[in-house]
């Protein structure tokens, strides 16, 4: 009971201090009033998504929801941050990744100067907050900033606490701790994972880092409000309407190993399978850096991601960052034994042959033979395929907007009827109607 009452005892203590004294609220505003505005040079305090994607960006006692829309008071949704914090801030916050433990995976964590507060669905957790050292051994109080690392980004399942040029690298299962120094980046007040890449922010700017080695590649700093808000005179494309479905055109489509899914449409791609960060359009180059222009078709096979270009081939490795296999690219005849240019490619899943559509023809290539060569030729009954795609559910080619489904690629060659074609959906590629 004492842990409850006496924050809100003291609050009722210092109002009267603070309107006799002339004094505004503790953080230089003037609190459940000032509304800070995020497009005037705004230093976050913290940045997290939530659960369902929402990304919540922290300044004093406000927070914006999502990348646009006015301020709004922290404990208005947070309700309980307040209670047990008179300055009226958040130190750091991250979402958890841990889908080992489904009782802390897609929480999220605040950090208050030694206090951390768990949240799911906006409710706090039963038992927090807890002492940092309580729930995150060895990890420092009064935290500058924090983000999750996934297995896969990072060796483990890992946190990255920031405090200065520190890093704690916080191992979630084993709660082990390694100390790195950064002296290279600035200090971070918050920090925010997106689309599997890390980004500090500093001031009103950011910069993209490695999150394990640290490294910065790139021209950093970047303004934030070009990137990650929508500000008036500001933007990076981001006051640009989306794309209508109708006029949506793909040139490749494919899932890795790992699930991740890509659609490719002139110079840039989307990923589809991201919906909680939204839908976002990137240029090819910004992952496989040696890609420029428009690329013909797009399959994986194993670990290994095939990009086809004209009468070239690149092969790259789907790890989290695509690395170019040495000695690539090479001539698509020299690896396929076919030539090139090609409409699509598509590799049903736990198979090994390759289904490679030219024209009206669709060539089946076992990637397991060597040399690889064509083993079949057989027609389809289109006249031009943009890309194509196979999945557990079967088979679809897209055409301009549209696309039909098959349940085998047998099935596309040998069939008499073409099923009705089907539209491209905004749940799916982020388009509008």
């Amino acid at each position: 009971l004492v842990k409850f009452f006496l924050p809100q005892f003291l609050r009722l203590l210092l109002i009267p201090y603070y309107a006799a004294e002339g004094h505004s609220h503790p953080n230089g505003e003037d609190h459940h009033d000032a509304k800070p505005d995020r497009c005037k040079d705004i230093e976050f305090d913290a940045i997290t998504p939530d659960e369902k994607g929402n990304t919540f960006f922290f300044k004093g006692d406000h927070l914006w929801k999502g990348f646009s829309g006015p301020a709004e008071l922290s404990n208005n949704i947070f309700k309980e941050l307040d209670d047990y914090h008179l300055l009226g801030h958040v130190d750091a916050a991250f979402r958890m990744h841990h889908q080992d433990d489904p009782s802390v995976h897609d929480h999220i964590y605040f950090f208050l100067d030694d206090k951390v507060f768990s949240y799911y669905n906006y409710t706090l957790e039963k038992g927090y907050p807890v002492e940092i050292q309580q729930e995150f051994p060895d990890v420092p109080s009064h935290l500058d900033a924090a983000v999750e690392c996934p297995k896969g980004e990072c060796i483990t399942d890992s946190v990255l606490f920031f405090k200065g040029n520190e890093i704690y690298s916080f191992d979630i299962k084993t709660k082990s701790v390694k100390k790195k120094v950064w002296a290279h980046l600035p200090n971070c007040t918050s920090a925010f994972r997106w689309l599997e890449h890390y980004y500090c922010f500093h001031g009103y700017n950011f910069t993209r880092f490695h999150p394990v080695s640290g490294d910065v590649t790139g021209a950093y700093p970047k303004a934030a409000r070009n990137y990650f808000m929508r500000c008036e005179g500001f933007g990076h494309g981001g006051g640009e309407k989306r794309q209508r479905c109708s006029e949506v055109k793909l040139n490749a489509i494919t899932t890795d190993d790992t699930g991740r899914s890509y659609a490719f449409q002139d110079e840039m791609y989307i990923r589809l399978d991201t919906h909680r960060d939204g839908s976002h359009h990137f240029p090819i180059s910004r992952l496989w850096r040696e890609i420029s222009g428009v690329v013909d078709a797009v399959f994986n096979y194993g670990d290994n991601m095939y990009i086809i270009q004209g009468d070239q081939v690149y092969i790259y490795k789907s790890a989290v960052h695509y690395t170019l296999i040495e000695g690539y690219p090479k001539p698509l005849k020299e690896e396929l034994g076919i030539d090139g240019p090609v409409d699509a490619a598509f590799l049903c899943p736990n198979q090994h042959i390759v289904n490679v559509i030219q024209g009206q023809k669709m060539y089946d290539i076992d990637l397991a033979a060597t040399p690889r060569a064509v083993n079949m030729t057989r027609p389809i009954p289109y006249s031009q395929i943009d890309a194509g795609f196979c999945d557990g559910d079967g088979v679809k080619v897209f055409i301009g907007p549209e696309y039909y489904s098959y349940q085998s690629p047998l099935i596309l060659a040998v069939g008499k009827i073409k099923p009705p074609p089907q539209k491209i959906s905004p749940k799916k590629f982020g388009c509008e109607e």
